[in-house]
């Protein structure tokens, strides 16, 4: 994986985001590490008007990178995922176009992600940043806290995971409590889903102010956290 080292300012950086908390601290040690982002790049699917992976809508993660004080970049792509490649391609292709050399993403372990992640950026031509990668994932939820970074479960699967944990916050009690389950601390095999609402790199947190759980069926059941109004 490719990481800056010694503190060398890194320009013409773009970051995979989905508005979670791997993405989010992904970034802010990426920008500790020397890399400039200067655009954050967000999946939606064409069917729903929401992010493909934590089914947030469109707005609200334009409302939270705009609270960060970073250009979002949003691409939609196929419901059913199978052109992803192809229109991930496509979207990174025209920030390559316009210069950018590196591109941040928020994996921890999942060999077949950062092999996919190797793969395709080489395809490209531009050089993956792997911040996370195979580091403890309760220590990365204590780098997360201890930042001051602020996230809620927005889904989780049905099957592992019950709607009362839908709206919690992630804590140390709550990555030890899940890691006692054999579920991963960080959720990383799609366990659930968080929206960081604050942190350092906020300048101000977003306030839920109405939300409704329900159980949808996506490419497996899941509870999800319906957000209707937030300021």
């Amino acid at each position: 994986m490719f990481i800056a080292m010694g503190g060398v300012m890194k320009s013409n950086v773009i970051a995979s985001w989905s508005g979670g908390k791997d993405s989010c601290l992904a970034l802010y040690r990426a920008m500790k590490q020397g890399y400039k982002i200067n655009n954050l790049l967000n999946f939606i699917s064409k069917g729903s008007g929401r992010g493909c992976f934590h089914g947030l809508t469109a707005d609200l993660l334009k409302y939270q990178a705009k609270l960060m004080g970073f250009p979002l970049t949003q691409c939609a792509v196929s419901p059913d995922m199978k052109l992803y490649e192809e229109e991930f391609k496509q979207a990174v292709d025209r920030f390559i176009k316009k210069g950018a050399r590196y591109m941040v993403f928020g994996d921890i372990y999942l060999l077949e992600h950062s092999s996919w992640v190797e793969r395709v950026c080489g395809e490209l031509g531009i050089n993956p940043v792997e911040p996370l990668w195979a580091d403890d994932t309760l220590g990365l939820i204590d780098e997360f806290v201890d930042a001051g970074f602020k996230a809620v479960i927005v889904s989780c699967k049905a099957d592992v995971m019950g709607e009362e944990y839908l709206g919690r916050i992630i804590d140390k009690p709550l990555a030890k409590e899940l890691k006692a389950k054999g579920i991963c601390p960080c959720g990383e095999n799609g366990e659930y889903h968080t929206l960081v609402v604050d942190g350092p790199i906020f300048a101000k947190p977003i306030q839920i102010l109405d939300s409704e759980k329900i159980k949808k069926q996506g490419f497996w059941e899941h509870w999800f956290l319906d957000i209707k109004y937030y300021q």
